[in-house]
């Protein structure tokens, strides 16, 4: 939870929504009228997904979910429920220390104002599994793991959202590897912005995702959260589809444009958490 906070309040601006957390004094606050002004001012169905997944009928689903929500009615205007777009975030250096642990665990991490719907987010991907999507076989644990023995573990990772996105790169070392770790993670990204990743890399990248992108159709509930998830970024519920043909037409030179227009391996805001952190 340290961690986390730390890594909040350095890469949002002060007084953002997304800092905002229960107190106990807070909460001794609250009275049963605020709760229930709430409920009825952001529970409303003009907002509400319903996702149905199994061996029903279309027309049946319809008759129940009417039965017990046919009645549900919005009142007064609709609430702002996403977060506003916020500026790329100043570099910072964060120490969190954890007697309890036995490595430290380092945390990179950045906003990005791409958005989950812009065009540049499938390059990203692509280029994100090239460096740690296939484990052993990406850039980062070769690099950092095969050849030099530095870290357990990494992974790099975008989570773009309707109005904000993040990016982050995770690794768990030694205290006395974490700047050496950090020097080969800056250089990995700034050849992914300056270089063309090799034809091998970018086939085994575009096969992973197409290969998630059929594995995350395999059980109901995959379906269900992938479902709700495309509906509240307003995205099509095709978009699966879309994406893996997408994926399939990923060049090397849009792979690098798209790290050089929006990574910056020089804005991480860095969190280590550990016995000694360095």
């Amino acid at each position: 939870w340290l961690v986390n906070r730390a890594l909040k309040t350095a890469l949002y601006p002060k007084d953002d929504p997304a800092l905002r957390y229960a107190k106990p004094e807070t909460v001794d606050k609250l009275t049963l009228t605020d709760v229930t002004d709430y409920y009825h001012t952001v529970f409303r169905p003009n907002v509400t997904t319903i996702v149905v997944v199994g061996n029903i009928a279309p027309k049946e689903a319809r008759s129940i979910v009417e039965k017990y929500f046919g009645n549900w009615n919005s009142e007064g205007p609709t609430p702002e429920t996403e977060y506003q777009p916020i500026s790329d975030n100043k570099p910072a250096t964060v120490l969190v220390p954890n007697k309890s642990r036995i490595q430290d665990e380092v945390v990179l991490a950045e906003t990005v104002s791409l958005t989950r719907s812009h065009p540049d987010y499938y390059p990203l991907q692509v280029g994100l599994h090239i460096l740690t999507g296939a484990f052993y076989a990406t850039r980062l644990y070769q690099d950092l793991r095969e050849k030099s023995g530095l870290v357990y573990s990494v992974e790099a990772s975008l989570n773009a959202g309707k109005t904000r996105s993040t990016f982050d790169v995770e690794y768990g070392c030694n205290s006395e590897n974490v700047s050496k770790a950090r020097l080969i993670i800056d250089r990995d990204l700034m050849d992914m912005q300056t270089k063309d990743v090799t034809p091998e890399e970018l086939s085994q990248a575009k096969n992973l995702l197409v290969h998630h992108v059929l594995l995350s159709n395999t059980s109901t509930s995959g379906i269900a959260m992938g479902l709700l998830n495309l509906s509240q970024k307003d995205l099509p519920l095709d978009e699966p589809v879309r994406a893996a043909n997408k994926y399939q037409k990923i060049t090397a030179a849009q792979v690098k444009s798209a790290f050089s227009k929006w990574i910056r391996p020089a804005g991480f805001v860095q969190v280590t958490s550990g016995p000694e952190p360095q």
